[in-house]
């Protein structure tokens, strides 16, 4: 099992799902299939969602749980999916989905990497459009450096 932040097997490329909510279950699923969460936090992500959109701009979402979840997240990571023929996030086009599972307050670090890189608009296309792993590990190593110190 690997601790790496962004685990390369947290990296889908070529994904397609019908509604927002199927977006956050197969993003939750990728996260519990690395052994970043349980279960039940897919649940947290939805009720997350309902709550808040999750949804940055630049095509981009970046779905995590509710407070209430973290004690189902086993170790923080961050999980890629990309939708090339985009999802409907309340009436915007998703790309991309960058789901995050953190303890503690590790999520607001990770989302504030995650925000700079995003408002970079070559970096912001480039990842929307990535279709290699190498890529997106590439691109957002730097949040996995940054949360390392």
């Amino acid at each position: 099992m690997s601790d790496q932040l962004l685990d390369p097997r947290g990296i889908r490329l070529g994904e397609t799902a019908d509604s927002r909510d199927d977006a956050i279950r197969l993003c939750g699923e990728v996260l519990v299939e690395i052994g970043a969460a349980e279960p039940g936090y897919i649940d947290t992500m939805l009720a997350r969602e309902r709550s808040i959109s999750t949804y940055v701009g630049e095509g981009v979402a970046i779905p995590h749980g509710t407070l209430a979840g973290k004690d189902l997240v086993k170790r923080d990571a961050l999980a890629v999916l990309r939708f090339p023929g985009t999802v409907d996030w309340d009436g915007e086009p998703v790309t991309l989905c960058v789901a995050i599972a953190a303890r503690g307050d590790g999520h607001v670090e990770l989302l504030a990497a995650l925000a700079e890189i995003l408002l970079d608009e070559d970096q912001a296309r480039e990842l929307r459009e990535a279709t290699e792993p190498e890529t997106v590990i590439r691109l957002l190593g730097s949040i996995q450096e940054e949360a390392k110190q």
